[in-house]
């Protein structure tokens, strides 16, 4: 972790007193990413049918208490594990923009089903823990109700595998783990300052692991206030957060030697440089890894967290490889 230098610092002083009153709400707004109305559980596991699952509370690594659901395998219990964890600014159901405001105002106006996922993975042989995040879905809330994009979530992470070890059935199970957005800046946190917890994790679906630095850069690009970084980095650390390159799944990258699958928007209108994704790649320590490429779209929402929804063909295999050998 970097902080802010000195001289952003006094950049993003000058910054404040010269900015008009209605960028300078603009450039709040923004800063407010971090601090988002959290979403809520729209769906179960039941609204597929799956069977024998359950509702577990697991301490985080700090304490603050994680909301889970463990779902088994489809037709009993199986010897393999996938711990998944989620996106900003959604829970372990996935994201309502479907349903209206404020979740419609966020980027795209859509339902991203991560309860689908599970079906897919339980129906594959694979019992699914997901749990939601500090601050997120019915998790307890920590941090002033600030988001870190991995700097304090990454303690839930530890939380959810010292829980599994610890665990008289899943701490047998071979482990993978999905990992996407936030939860992917998370886990490469965790397994970062924790490597010891990780040694027995076969895989890792890194899904849309996104640097903040990139995601500020664009959405201050459209509403006419990317002049303002060192500003937005300010108004982040007011509220209780970190400066941009603080939250970056590229900072951690490189202490992550396991294989991975990373898919993300070739032409993602959220970050709209591929270069940030390719940025992150590069630089994970593994040297089995692979980076798919969604194609024909630039909606990140729609069609990135929907996309192993939709395609899980491609994630299974990946998976079988390591879990099913």
């Amino acid at each position: 972790m970097s902080g802010i230098s000195k001289e952003r610092m006094q950049k993003a002083r000058e910054q404040e007193k010269a900015i008009s009153k209605d960028d300078y709400a603009k450039v709040k707004a923004l800063a407010g990413m971090v601090k988002m109305p959290r979403s809520f559980l729209f769906k179960t596991p039941d609204e597929y049918g799956m069977e024998g699952w359950s509702d577990i509370s697991i301490p985080s690594d700090d304490g603050t208490p994680l909301e889970a659901w463990y779902i088994p395998a489809k037709g009993g219990e199986s010897d393999k594990l996938v711990i998944f964890n989620h996106a900003l600014p959604m829970c372990r159901a996935g994201y309502p923009g479907h349903m209206g405001e404020p979740w419609s105002n966020f980027v795209e106006p859509v339902e991203i089903d991560f309860v689908i996922q599970y079906k897919h993975l339980t129906d594959a042989g694979y019992n699914v823990l997901t749990y939601d995040f500090r601050n997120h879905g019915t998790s307890g809330a920590a941090n002033n109700g600030v988001c870190g994009i991995g700097q304090w979530e990454w303690r839930d992470c530890v939380g959810v595998k010292k829980f599994v070890d610890a665990h008289p059935r899943l701490s047998k199970m071979k482990v993978a783990l999905f990992s996407q957005c936030l939860g992917g800046i998370s886990q490469y946190a965790a397994i970062t300052k924790r490597p010891d917890l990780f040694e027995n994790v076969l895989c890792m679906c890194s899904p849309l692991v996104p640097n903040m630095s990139s995601v500020f850069e664009r959405f201050s690009e459209m509403q006419g206030i990317s002049q303002y970084q060192e500003l937005i980095d300010l108004e982040v650390m007011k509220l209780g957060g970190f400066p941009a390159a603080d939250m970056s799944g590229a900072l951690w990258a490189p202490n992550i030697k396991l294989p991975v699958l990373m898919w993300q928007v070739l032409k993602d209108a959220i970050i709209n440089n591929p270069d940030d994704a390719l940025h992150t790649f590069d630089r994970l320590g593994s040297t089995d890894k692979e980076l798919y490429w969604i194609e024909g779209t630039t909606k990140r929402f729609e069609d990135g967290y929907n996309w192993f929804g939709r395609q899980p063909e491609k994630a299974l295999a990946f998976l079988d490889r390591y879990m099913k050998a």
